[in-house]
């Protein structure tokens, strides 16, 4: 004889069996899912520092290896807005050889004002400078657009144009400069004065002289490009140069046929910078450089009895 229970009792059974099954299910199960999603949290967190650092790494690949850094300034620093400088621009057509050199008391200034290409010709942007017009400044150059053009564009819907002061020059010697006619009356001194393939310009400056001693070195001294942008940097200094002192300086070349930055040397941060870029460029041997003194060892001072640096007269 068979004794089955009623229906109402064993569905009764069944239900009580699952619910003690499942609540011992999920016990078990749980601690598991917790642990996974710590660890899944972890990783993920892990993934962000990573791609952070990546990041980080790459930005300082992408900034220009400097021939010589000084210490002081690192990469990554922040900087302020307005680059009060005095710098040169030059070409030499028939060697197909361009360059720029700047001195101020702005700290790695020679990365952020000038900016040279082989074949193309140099740009300089200071004085509320802005770094991204570098590139777009050279690419308009290669493209065949004149010099004065290629500022008129840049400048054409800037509402701070009057505060930009410019230069530009391509392969040919064609050069152009833009002042800034609205700057402020510490950015006194300001001018630029342009030559057979160069032109040089500043503010924020002693006096008159510092322009006019720029150009006659770089038109008077026997050397390569090199030699009379370094020369003519060191005649600026000389002269006074940026009345609030002497930071930092730069200097970047290219050549025809040659990728990237021929020649760059800077001085990042400094007591006597344009000094200290000058001893460097004599310590230095790349075929940049020709026949000048200046740029050979032993190396002498330049103008160890010239006066500390003021405003001009009113």
């Amino acid at each position: 004889m068979c004794l089955s229970p009623s229906p109402e009792r064993f569905w009764d059974t069944l239900k009580d069996t699952l619910m003690k099954n499942t609540l011992t299910a999920w016990l078990m199960v749980m601690p598991l899912i917790l642990v996974s999603s710590c660890a899944r949290d972890m990783h993920q967190s892990q993934e962000k520092d990573r791609a952070s650092q990546r990041t980080n790494v790459a930005k300082e690949r992408a900034l220009p290896r400097a021939a010589s850094i000084s210490s002081g300034w690192q990469p990554g620093q922040s900087q302020p807005d307005i680059t009060a400088t005095f710098s040169i621009v030059a070409a030499d057509p028939e060697s197909g050889i361009c360059g720029a050199a700047v001195a101020s008391k702005y700290p790695a200034v020679g990365r952020v004002v000038p900016y040279v290409r082989a074949g193309v010709g140099a740009f300089c942007t200071q004085h509320y400078h802005v770094p991204k017009w570098g590139e777009p400044a050279l690419d308009r150059l290669a493209s065949g657009m004149p010099p004065e053009r290629v500022l008129a564009e840049l400048l054409a819907d800037d509402d701070q144009r009057e505060q930009r002061q410019l230069a530009i020059i391509d392969m040919s010697g064609r050069a152009a400069v833009h002042n800034p006619t609205a700057a402020p009356k510490d950015s006194r001194y300001w001018g630029a004065m342009t030559g057979r393939y160069y032109a040089c310009q500043g503010n924020t400056l002693t006096g008159r002289e510092v322009i006019a001693a720029m150009a006659a070195a770089y038109e008077d001294t026997k050397g390569s490009v090199a030699d009379r942008l370094i020369a003519a940097l060191i005649a600026g200094d000389c002269a006074g140069g940026d009345h609030r002192g002497r930071l930092a300086a730069g200097i970047r070349m290219a050549r025809r046929d040659t990728e990237g930055y021929w020649l760059e040397l800077y001085v990042d941060e400094s007591d006597d910078a344009v000094v200290e870029l000058a001893r460097k460029y004599a310590e230095l041997e790349h075929e940049a450089k020709g026949e000048w003194r200046g740029g050979k060892l032993p190396f002498e001072p330049p103008c160890p009895k010239r006066p500390e640096p003021k405003p001009p007269a009113e």
